[in-house]
């Protein structure tokens, strides 16, 4: 009785055994036309941290929330980064306002006056000279002294310099500011404008935004802790694309092309198809997985596949089981439309 029951224990497990292993493998169907392939489904993710470091004010959005694109998500204290934005705006426009003097040169009204002065200058320069001429004439005739000569030629010499003088300033002022100074003047408002745009920048990293629609999977860090651009604060599963991930036996490799229609099912879904292609072969070999544990199996080479679903309603989630069914011999397979729009 006892070896009866034995040998039963045993058939039982190596059928189960055989049906596992057989499972596994990529079956073809009763025809030879249909390759089925198990696998699992996959999808991208993505740690989203911040470009800053500073304590979080704010998340806004908790695991398991479906977020759009340009969403924000989580916030960092701004108080810091919002003085030096307004320092940053305060200089740029202080530059403006010097190279708009600049460019506009002298005002009307101190081109008058300098023009005044001049008048006034050339007006004392000629009452110096006729002084001078008179002084001149009475030490020709003895009734003036050498001294008083001289004296009265180095004040109309003065004078005539006085009247250069304000010519040239009044050049000057004409002519406005050298295009070296407003060369200057610009580059040095480019500088502040670009410290300006790295001030915003800060500001703007002091926010997180969704990169694309997705899922939040995990909230890593909360409000209060500190966060660094090493330091991710939340995961998020992109929504688009969903894929199977299987594999492709060597002697299939030939008789499946990229754009190949499929179809998907799952044990969740037992009656529901999900239309699929194949969106990528691997270039390269590679022996079976390790989950395979016999060595017949994990000797044999296979290809990395990827069969991209359709997936509206986000009913594939990621690690599901599921079955992919390929139609072998596909002759259109790379020009034929994508099921869901994909390209």
């Amino acid at each position: 009785m006892k070896k009866g029951l034995s040998f039963l224990l045993a058939m039982s497990i190596v059928a189960g055994a055989g049906a596992y292993f057989w499972l596994q493998q990529p079956q073809d169907g009763d025809d030879g036309s249909q390759l089925v392939l198990y696998g699992n489904v996959d999808i991208r993710e993505a740690q989203l941290a911040f470009n800053a470091s500073e304590h979080i004010a704010e998340i806004r959005v908790q695991e398991g929330d479906r977020v759009s694109k340009g969403q924000p998500l989580a916030r960092l204290h701004t108080e810091l980064l919002e003085a030096q934005l307004a320092e940053a705006e305060a200089a740029v426009e202080v530059q403006r306002q010097v190279l708009a003097r600049l460019e506009a040169g002298s005002r009307p009204e101190e081109i008058r006056k300098a023009e005044a002065e001049l008048q006034a200058a050339e007006a004392q320069a000629k009452a110096a000279h006729d002084s001078y001429r008179r002084v001149a004439r009475l030490l020709e005739r003895k009734l003036a002294s050498p001294q008083d000569e001289e004296q009265a030629r180095s004040q109309a010499d003065a004078a005539a310099a006085q009247v250069k003088a304000v010519q040239a300033t009044l050049a000057l002022l004409k002519a406005g500011a050298r295009k070296e100074d407003i060369a200057a003047g610009r580059a040095q408002l480019a500088a502040r404008e670009a410290a300006l745009k790295q001030a915003r920048q800060r500001f703007s990293d002091a926010s997180l935004y969704a990169p694309a629609d997705g899922i939040i999977r995990n909230r890593i860090l909360e409000p209060g802790d500190m966060a660094f651009p090493q330091s991710p604060v939340l995961t998020l599963a992109f929504l688009d694309p969903v894929w199977v991930r299987a594999y492709l036996p060597e002697p299939m490799l030939g008789r499946v092309r990229l754009g190949a229609t499929a179809w998907i099912t799952t044990d969740s879904y037992p009656d529901k198809r999900y239309p699929a292609w194949v969106g990528y072969i691997s270039p390269t070999a590679e022996f079976t997985p390790k989950t395979v544990q016999t060595p017949e199996l994990r000797t044999r080479l296979v290809y990395s596949v990827r069969i991209i679903a359709c997936n509206p309603e986000g009913e594939l989630r990621l690690g599901m089981p599921a079955s992919v069914s390929i139609e072998l011999d596909q002759v259109d397979a790379g020009s034929q439309p994508r099921p869901c729009g994909g390209s």
